[in-house]
């Protein structure tokens, strides 16, 4: 099938690594061309050339976090290639541990890049969009079901999550759709960081396995190809949705 996603432009973040880089992988493979962003000028330039580079990927380093960062991403893709059709805004993800033991300054760091920078970004992107456009957010299964050990992200996420949903209805008359990817046990650096904290990272994993109806762990081609979808216009008829890539691992409907 026919994404449709040729010389549509999108402006991703966290694209140096994990989710983010492997969406803007399945983007740039179907013929998009890319704003990518990343916290650091190497990881950005390193990303570019792993994505081909040229004259279709193009990278600037910003921070989520910065309030600054949401303006600058959607001028520069404008700047670089004359429109923009989309964003996809993922943000590594908080730092781990119970919500009792996370001091106050780690609540705020992961609230203005996890949650308000997204916002920022949202909204910078919705000023600019035309009838067609699409504002994705990367969240987490978090968003319906709470992660041991994961406290700020079971905080965090949920809201996002709503505020992305009351988005679609703003949006929507505008022709504007709002669309959210929940992630489980995708196999990325981030996830193999949170199976080591158990202190055997191979049992971790076995585990989680062993509670995903597939058996396995999802690979990060498989959530890019389904970002790229949800992305592309031919999820045209798609909003205020939260889409679980996850192999079955949630349990409600």
């Amino acid at each position: 099938m026919d994404l449709g996603l040729h010389d549509k432009v999108y402006v991703v973040t966290g694209a140096t690594r994990g989710l983010g880089f492997a969406s803007a992988r399945e983007l740039a493979a179907d013929g998009a061309r890319l704003l990518i962003s990343g916290r650091t000028e190497e990881s950005v330039q390193a990303a570019v050339a792993a994505l081909g580079g040229g004259e279709r990927v193009h990278g600037l380093a910003a921070d989520n976090a910065d309030p600054a960062s949401a303006e600058r991403l959607i001028a520069a893709a404008q700047e670089r290639f004359g429109r923009l059709d989309g964003v996809l805004v993922s943000v590594g993800g908080p730092a781990a541990g119970p919500v009792l033991t996370a001091e106050d300054e780690v609540w705020r760091g992961a609230f203005e890049s996890v949650f308000l920078g997204a916002l920022r970004i949202a909204r910078a992107a919705a000023a600019v969009l035309g009838e067609g456009g699409v504002i994705g957010f990367v969240l987490s299964g978090s968003v319906r079901e709470p992660i041991d050990g994961l406290g700020i992200s079971n905080g965090l996420r949920p809201g996002l999550a709503m505020a992305a949903k009351s988005l679609a209805d703003e949006l929507g008359p505008r022709g504007i759709r709002v669309v959210g990817l929940l992630p489980a046990r995708i196999d990325t650096d981030r996830v193999r960081e949170l199976d080591a904290l158990s202190g055997d990272a191979a049992a971790a994993r076995a585990r989680s396995s062993a509670a995903i109806p597939l058996g396995r762990y999802g690979t990060p081609e498989e959530f890019g190809k389904v970002a790229a979808f949800l992305l592309s216009p031919a999820a045209s008829y798609l909003t205020g949705v939260m889409v679980p890539v996850d192999g079955g691992a949630l349990r409600g409907l």
